[in-house]
């Protein structure tokens, strides 16, 4: 019996005298359905390698198993080894390795694994780590293809906000400027066992073979972006000039937004990508022609 029932789940539990880790954030996936959406987003073939982050149990690697050509599931807490490790006995396309993902050498697997392809990453995140390891991800540049994982609701929706939204943030850019992303489902937290304190959505991210914009020095991008979000209900302008990150001047910011010909009251909640990277190039030229 698959997993997926909860009462293999439960049975799997006891037999191993299983406690859940509140320090990893440990909620298994109990609900076909949203597995079958999970896997339907993935868009996974016979000739995919697939890197599962946090596989718990094992429920969604046996059927990611099925689906791809081969596996890697990536568990950091020790205790789940010889679960998986039972649980996982016939599928003999997955290897379960031990590590923090974040510490774990992903463009080395993937040479090994798939020379000259890319990885299709599937997970059920934990909360806690969440953006860390999607922005690994995508910052890395990483030999990835596409990431679809199981979120907060909140955080699948902050990742493809638009300008204006309430949502829209300093996430949304930097998740958009790598990768195209799709939320493929809403999640309630009875899916779960245990049952987590919110919903959770489910989201791929189509990682981008270049980035969304040009722009001449990303960095600096980044830290408007983040200068521009830092104090919501401020303007953009007082948001550079409070940043720590930045050094500009009031008179060439006040410049720079000419250039590009935003308001000088403009809220950085209302710029898209694009015109985030055409401020970051023209502070950049404000401070060549000093």
């Amino acid at each position: 019996m698959p997993l997926i029932d909860p009462k293999e789940t439960i049975a799997v539990l006891k037999k191993y005298d299983f406690v859940f880790s509140k320090h990893y954030g440990q909620n298994f996936l109990i609900d076909d359905h949203v597995l079958q959406k999970i896997l339907k987003a993935a868009e996974l073939t016979k000739d995919d390698t697939v890197l599962e982050i946090g596989p718990g149990i094992g429920t969604m690697t046996q059927a990611l198993s099925e689906a791809a050509g081969e596996v890697f599931a990536v568990e950091i807490d020790e205790k789940l080894i010889p679960i998986l490790q039972d649980t996982l006995s016939g599928c003999d396309n997955v290897t379960v390795i031990h590590q923090d993902v974040l510490k774990l050498d992903i463009a080395a697997l993937a040479e090994k694994a798939c020379p000259g392809k890319k990885l299709k990453v599937v997970a059920n995140l934990p909360y806690y780590v969440t953006t860390p390891i999607i922005m690994r991800l995508l910052e890395e540049h990483l030999p990835v293809e596409s990431i679809t994982v199981m979120v907060q609701k909140e955080v699948a929706y902050r990742m493809q906000a638009g300008p204006g939204t309430k949502d829209y943030g300093a996430l949304s850019l930097a998740v958009q400027y790598y990768a195209e992303p799709y939320l493929a489902a809403n999640v309630p937290m009875n899916c779960f066992m245990p049952r987590p304190n919110v919903d959770s959505a489910v989201i791929r991210l189509k990682v981008r073979p270049e980035p969304a914009v040009r722009v001449r020095d990303p960095e600096l991008l980044f830290k408007l972006i983040r200068a521009g979000f830092s104090q919501r209900r401020k303007t953009l302008a007082n948001g550079l000039r409070n940043s720590s990150e930045l050094d500009f001047t009031k008179e060439e910011i006040e410049s720079a937004l000419q250039r590009c010909g935003f308001p000088a009251a403009v809220r950085g909640e209302a710029l898209t990508l694009q015109q985030f990277a055409a401020l970051s190039d023209a502070l950049g030229r404000e401070r060549e022609e000093a």
